[in-house]
Formats: C-alpha cells, structure tokens, sequence
C-alpha cells in the first residue's frame, strides 16, 4: 500500500505531547516526514526532556498512525527533546555536592505505605553490591532511619574538613546515616515551620562530610509539600522512586507524587514505582498469595502512567520484625524477601543507567512568586 503524506500530517494532527496544548502540527514538533510506500519516518521534537514525555510520544504516534492511516504500516520514531531557554532572573542556585555521583528521592504519596523501609532495604542491598552508600533521612517530622539502622543512639561527630566543621554521618552495615533524629529526643515532636525545616535540612545536607558516595538515597515525607521543594530546590535529584501499596487511596495519592517529579518545573526523572505489601503468604500455605490490599494495583498505576514498574514487596511479618530491632530484612540469608529487594535494586540501577544514557543531568528547581502565588520554575 501506498501511504499518503498528507494522510500521516493528519493524523499526527490529533495528539499532542506531554504537557503541551498544542498539537504536534501547530506546535511545529514534527520537524520530518518521510514515506516510502508503507513505511513511514517521522522525526518529532518536544520541549519536555523527560524520558517518560519521550517514549509517551513516540508510542501515540505509532498508535494515531496505525488507527488512523494504515494499521500495518512499518513506522519509524524519533523523538527528541529541545533544549530549553535559561529564565534571565534572579536564582538560589542549587549545587551537587562533591563527591556523590547519584542522588535518589525515594517518595510516597501517603505515610505508612513502607517508603521508608524500602529505603532502608535498598540501602543494605546496594551496599551488599559493593556500592558505596549514605542515607538522609528528609523525613523531618517522622525520622525512623535511625530506628531501621540501630543508630537511634548514636550522634554525628564533628571532623575538620579543609578547615571547616563537618558533620560525620553515623554508618552501620555499611551505610552512612543522617537524620534529624540524632538532633531530638525520642518524645520530641518536630514543630517547626517549613523555612527552620528546610533550613535544618541544608544543613544535614551541605555541612556533612559524605565522602566518596555511588548514591545517596534521600527518604523524604510522605505527600508533595515545602520539604519536596526545598530539596529538589537545593540539589539536582538523579531520579525518584515511588513506593505503594496495591489498594486505590494509596495509589490515589501515589500517582500525585509521580505527576509531582514529572512536572515540567520540576522534570525529575521517575525511576519507578515499587509496591509494598504485595501480598501476603502464610508459612504454613506457602504457595497461597492473599491480596489484602489488592492486586497489584501499583504495577497498575505504573502501566497507566508509563513509568517501569520497579518490583513488589510482600507483607512478611519479618520485615517489620527487621525494621523494629534495627537490622534490615535485605540482610537476611537467601529467601524470598532478600530475592525481592536484589530484584527491585537491580532494576533502580538499570533504570539510572538508562537515565544517564537518555536524559541530560538533572538541574535543581528555583522557587519564585508570581501574582501573589508560589510557582516552581527550573533552573
């Protein structure tokens, strides 16, 4: 069959990109088309440079052709993203800090969906890899890395730097550890506005003495608030991870947090999602899976959002046994809670290879007012 140009021109005329009113014809994304009978070449640039927003594209385009102009048509996709203008205004300038090659948020959208064992675990997993690894526990109001480390009791010792006081985070199995934790009382609440958190936050961050890190994964609050902000405002965030659990009010606000990273403003790549309490299988029915929560509603919500889909976690009583006596399951010998966080780990991994490979380093976020009302811009 011989396909028509004009026909294609049509139908990439009916969708648009990621983020953009317009569609790809009247925002002049589509920079080429070719037709050699029934193939098709079609070049496609956007303004989002997010992986996600790239392959949301090139899989609409492959889609509005096949539906709308020839469905066995041979089609050939690039999609490029356009490199953005620098705003001209003043900026607080977000830095990297020396020595840490990755930086990882790990987030959710509700608290107690098990985000902060996730990290905890993907912590000891990396290690046990040979990574080396740091831990900052962004989680001002609600610490408990101290708590899944066994360091509740320890406090950061002061070292002398080129000169300058550091902080030296605490490390145990391997991993360096940092929280507001070490600064309060166990009975303490954290009431503090968001400016003093986010200032006790900088601190932890740029007055610590890290050293040599391949990553430093970052357990923030649960939701999208001022912390969210002021850390991606104060470093370039390598990439997110977002945990769940299967049943739809978790999953409800877990896809707020991932449509929070993938704002334009913002445009931190989301590495995945990971769904904890899976599903739960008694020992003495060791080939039974109950889904408590539902099934697997965050592979779901993965899929409807194009982003990969990281791994489950089932709901064993020895994680949270684990958690509590300060010794991560991950450590644990062989089984399947160890196999689960080796998997969901090797997958982090890929997807940053994959991050560095397609997408350019991620730049830290500016926070301005405009019209009486706070926006968030890229720096």
């Amino acid at each position: 069959m011989q396909i028509k140009k004009a026909a294609v021109l049509e139908a990439l005329s009916k969708i648009s990109a990621p983020g953009e009113g317009k569609n790809l014809i009247e925002s002049g994304s589509v920079t080429n088309v070719q037709v050699f009978g029934d193939e098709v070449s079609v070049d496609i640039t956007i303004g989002n440079p997010s992986l996600q927003a790239r392959k949301k594209t090139e899989v609409e385009v492959l889609k509005i052709i096949h539906s709308e102009v020839y469905e066995k048509a041979k089609i050939t996709v690039q999609v490029k993203a356009s490199a953005a203008a620098k705003p001209q205004t003043n900026e607080i300038k977000g830095k990297p800090i020396p020595g840490i090659q990755n930086i990882v948020a790990v987030a959710s959208g509700k608290g107690g969906v098990g985000k902060s064992t996730v990290t905890a675990n993907l912590a000891v997993t990396l290690a046990g890899m040979g990574f080396k690894v740091g831990v900052l526990d962004a989680d001002i109001y609600g610490p408990s890395i101290p708590l899944m480390f066994d360091v509740a009791l320890e406090k950061p010792l002061a070292v002398n730097i080129e000169g300058k006081s550091k902080m030296k985070p605490v490390e145990n199995y391997g991993v360096k550890v940092l929280s507001i934790g070490f600064f309060t009382q166990p009975n303490q609440a954290v009431i503090w506005r968001g400016p003093m958190a986010a200032k006790a936050l900088n601190q932890m961050i740029f007055d610590a003495h890290w050293g040599e890190l391949d990553f430093l994964l970052l357990d923030l609050p649960p939701g999208t608030g001022d912390i969210h902000l002021s850390i991606m405002q104060s470093l370039p965030v390598t990439g997110a991870v977002v945990v769940s659990t299967p049943q739809e009010v978790a999953l409800a606000d877990a896809r707020k947090g991932v449509a929070m990273f993938m704002q334009e403003a913002i445009n931190v790549p989301v590495l995945g999602v990971v769904e904890n309490m899976a599903y739960f299988t008694p020992a003495e029915l060791p080939d039974h899976k109950y889904y408590i929560f539902g099934e697997k509603g965050a592979e779901h919500l993965a899929t409807d959002m194009n982003i990969p889909f990281l791994g489950a976690v089932p709901l064993v009583q020895s994680i949270r046994e684990a958690g509590d006596v300060g010794r991560p399951a991950a450590l644990q010998e062989g089984g399947p809670l160890k196999e689960a966080f080796e998997d969901i780990t090797r997958n982090v991994v890929t997807q940053l290879v994959s991050r560095h490979t397609d997408l350019p380093p991620t730049e830290a976020i500016k926070i301005t007012t405009m019209a009486g009302c706070a926006a968030v811009k890229p720096k």
